[in-house]
């Protein structure tokens, strides 16, 4: 009978000999490499913290002790030791999360799927233990490069202040984020990789007092305990220590035995440690080994055996932006590009292979990359700063203040826009178009198509006195959609045949098909529409208003919150303009999605051309005086919708 499926919480690893925990590391690996390669997810990272999970949980006492997790795709094998085993619906509806996720563990603390925020909730915890006089302990695990952000240290800066405060930190050093990481600590680190002189000392000591009777092993102990003087003298990890915090390590992060032992002392220490453990990113499993992009950090479903996509990748919006800004870079010698740690899943590896010399990789720290930005831009560059919509998140403050109101042209571009289904709730970008809203002069462009972002990346680094922002979804690019005219600024997309149409609707990036599918299925109901692409989103095109005033109703598509999305700027815009004509503006609910497709999610929140057909069936009924649907005032979520309607609708679209 498999170790692993006797294990249905920690504690039953207590009962294992070595011999039998170095077996369950093996059958776990070979777990992993199974199930995420049916399902996809982040294989490299788990595969290289399994040993250092088991001595975690060996060690410590979850839940009591709160082990924390940064990055949260590091859980995979804190799942399996807590119970959850099956991974056949890995990141799909119904099944596991990718994270920590408090809903399906009382051993999950935090949902942290956002790097460098680790720190900060254990030095809280911390200090919540002490107020209130509880033994327990307080685990963070920072890797995969979340060392490199600033909140991190702004946080041992806070942590180191307490000389009493217990608390362990492990610091899985793996050498890599998505790639191998950068920057000074990741320098610093590599020396005290590299300067193994401490450990081999030990090592020899060791097995030397090992063998000698009753006070071999307290004289080990003590040794390794030893004066920062004498470590200092054959490790320098005197970063740390200077900082105030008991530095453990390097540890190798494969040697339960050696991971039990440093982990003990530290719980025993009292105080705030870091021990410093090296693992090795995708251990185990050679295809993961061989790839050095990235190690298999995350991946779709593939051949177990050979590590091959199951499915060839067509072509995918990010690698029509990173074809784009190889272009643009031959051409103009100011362009250059940042990356937060992300250069492959951005689509920059292109950009950085033809022009090593422009490209900058700031680490896991966005806010000092939109501020390095404002710098080049202000030096007479051109940066073009490439980063998920949902990380832009946290250098906000960055583009107002640095980037906004200096008036740099800096172009941000946002991939992973919109809904992204399998990551959860921290991963869909559908806040950007809702906060940069309020950043005065920035210009945020919508690309429906792969000739779009193609044409908007161009236009938006034309700017030199503002802010631009590009943004487009996550995976394959469709077919394009070509306009029919234009007004403005604006493409037509379908136009109505008529001189009175009923419905303006505005199609905002990607749902571009949609909204034509939308428009054909109201034409079956007798209903003449206007689609039109603003392209450019922010400001609102100045034929808007005109434009909105021939027609009956506006209704605004959007991936992206509803709340001060694009619908709420256009809205605005027709007030300003005196234009008084019904608006209703379909996005996302403002709530926090679970993971599942993006296809079940835009199901789940009625972002679908049935479900938004049917809604403007009824408003223009409603306007035409004909009592066939009752309307929520929110306009995105219908609240009952009549059988005479459904009815028609669906027919229409069969």
């Amino acid at each position: 009978m498999p170790l692993l499926t006797r294990i249905r919480g920690p504690r039953d690893l207590d009962r294992l000999s070595l011999e039998q925990l170095d077996q369950l590391a093996e059958e776990i690996r070979t777990f992993l490499v199974d199930a995420v390669s049916k399902t996809g997810g982040h294989l490299g990272p788990n595969l290289g913290v399994v040993e250092l999970t088991i001595a975690l949980h060996r060690v410590f006492e979850s839940p009591k002790d709160r082990v924390l997790w940064d990055t949260g795709h590091q859980s995979y094998v804190h799942k399996l030791l807590t119970g959850r085993q099956d991974f056949s619906k890995l990141k799909q509806k119904g099944g596991l999360s990718g994270y920590p996720s408090q809903a399906e563990s009382e051993h999950d603390v935090i949902e942290n799927s956002h790097a460098s925020t680790v720190l900060g909730w254990a030095d809280g915890l911390a200090k919540a233990n002490q107020v209130l006089k509880r033994e327990d302990h307080v685990v963070a695990v920072i890797g995969d490069g979340a060392l490199t952000g600033g909140m991190a240290w702004e946080a041992l800066n806070n942590i180191a202040d307490a000389k009493d405060r217990p608390l362990v930190i492990v610091v899985n050093d793996n050498e890599r984020s998505y790639a191998p990481t950068i920057g000074g600590l990741a320098n610093h680190l590599a020396t005290l990789r590299t300067t193994d002189g401490y450990e081999r000392f030990l090592a020899r000591g060791k097995d030397l007092l090992g063998r000698t009777p009753v006070v071999g092993k307290p004289l080990y102990e003590t040794l390794h305990g030893a004066k920062k003087g004498l470590k200092d003298f054959i490790a320098p990890q005197g970063m740390f220590e200077d900082l105030g915090l008991k530095y453990v390590g390097p540890i190798d992060g494969h040697d339960i035995e050696a991971m039990e032992s440093a982990l003990a002392r530290a719980k025993r220490f009292g105080g705030p440690v870091i021990v410093h453990v090296l693992t090795e990113k995708g251990r185990g499993y050679q295809p993961a080994l061989q790839d050095e992009a990235d190690r298999f950090h995350g991946i779709s479903p593939i051949h177990p055996d050979t590590g091959l996509p199951i499915k060839p990748s067509g072509a995918d919006w990010t690698s029509v932006f990173g074809d784009e800004m190889v272009a643009l870079g031959q051409e103009r010698e100011d362009i250059v590009a940042i990356t937060a740690a992300m250069l492959q899943p951005v689509g920059l590896k292109k950009f950085a292979d033809a022009f090593p010399n422009r490209i900058y990789d700031v680490g896991i720290a966005e806010q000092h990359g939109a501020v390095s930005a404002a710098g080049l831009a202000t030096g007479g560059l051109h940066p073009v700063f490439a980063v998920y919509a949902t990380f832009l998140n946290r250098a906000f403050d960055q583009v107002l203040m640095d980037v906004a109101l200096h008036k740099c042209g800096v172009t941000f571009v946002l991939d992973r826009a919109g809904v992204t289904g399998t990551d959860g709730a921290s991963h869909n970008g559908m806040w950007d178009m809702s906060i940069l809203q309020v950043v005065p002069g920035l210009r945020l462009a919508a690309p429906r198509d792969a000739d779009q972002v193609r044409a908007q990346l161009r236009e938006a680094v034309h700017v030199k006195d503002a802010p631009t922002v590009v943004r487009f979804s996550k995976g394959a690019v469709g077919p394009a959609v070509p306009a029919v005219g234009r007004i403005g600024g604006m493409d037509v997309l379908r136009a109505p045949g008529t001189d009175a149409p009923d419905v303006l609707l505005v199609s905002v990036g990607a749902l571009a098909p949609m909204c034509l599918e939308i428009a054909d299925l109201l034409d079956k109901q007798g209903i003449t529409t206007t689609v039109v692409d603003p392209r450019w989103v922010k400001p609102v095109d100045e034929a808007m208003a005109p434009l909105a005033e021939q027609h009956r109703v506006v209704v605004t598509v959007e991936d992206n919150s509803r709340v001060g999305g694009v619908g709420s700027s256009i809205a605005q815009a027709l007030r300003d303009a005196g234009v008084d004509v019904p608006l209703r503006d379909f996005g996302i609910p403002p709530r926090f999605l679970d993971h599942a497709s993006r296809a079940e999610v835009m199901t789940e929140i009625g972002l679908t051309a049935p479900d938004i057909a049917r809604q403007v069936t009824g408003l223009v009924s409603k306007l035409d005086g004909l009592p066939l649907s009752r309307l929520g005032s929110n306009g995105g979520t219908p609240i009952d919708r009549p059988t005479a309607e459904v009815d028609s609708v669906e027919s229409a679209r069969d």
